[in-house]
């Protein structure tokens, strides 16, 4: 059975996540506005960009409720750096959180703003990959999820169930690992 995967379209990187799914052979589409999450999907991705502007759209758009009462019914989603703090339960500073459906702190920009930005190998489940830092943030309390990668004593990837978030950017780099280890978390 083919999977099929949304892609959250409203600003950010999603035109990059819509590559890799289809350099993979997966069937994806964008979610832009209210009537695209009426259709059928197996998993959904939050692309990187801003968070802030992210969150409110999503609200603006009448996104917000739906997609939270999916991703808390199961539906297995992936959030890159920005989409990374619209699932994390708290974000250091006082901002108010956006989809908070992921038990996790983050620190937005923790490696500094543009000139902050970085290029490494580490280890995303045990496998080295490489990875992209474009004003990331981290994980600075991970709750209850589970760790997947750490760069600098850092944590840069987890998971708590159904959500699958990163700090880096796999769209931006060839290794396929951490898209085919999403589409394991599909039933």
């Amino acid at each position: 059975m083919s999977k099929k995967i949304a892609v959250l379209a409203l600003q950010g990187a999603f035109a990059e996540h819509e590559k890799k799914l289809s350099e993979l052979g997966i069937d994806g589409f964008e979610i832009r506005q209210l009537p695209d999450i009426n259709r059928s999907y197996d998993g959904l991705i939050l692309p990187g960009g801003e968070s802030t502007v992210q969150g409110k759209l999503l609200r603006e758009l009448g996104l917000f409720d739906p997609i939270k009462a999916q991703i808390e019914k199961g539906l297995p989603v992936f959030g890159t750096c920005a989409g990374m703090i619209l699932l994390a339960q708290d974000i250091e500073g006082g901002e108010p959180a956006h989809l908070a459906t992921m038990p996790v702190t983050v620190r937005r920009n923790a490696y500094g703003r543009q000139l902050g930005s970085f290029f490494t190998h580490d280890r995303f489940n045990g496998r080295e990959i490489p990875m992209s830092f474009i004003r990331a943030p981290f994980i600075s309390d991970i709750g209850s999820a589970e760790v997947l990668g750490e760069t600098g004593g850092h944590i840069v990837a987890a998971r708590y169930k159904n959500q699958l978030v990163t700090a880096f950017h796999p769209e931006l780099c060839d290794d396929m690992y951490v898209y085919e280890y999403f589409l394991s978390m599909m039933k």
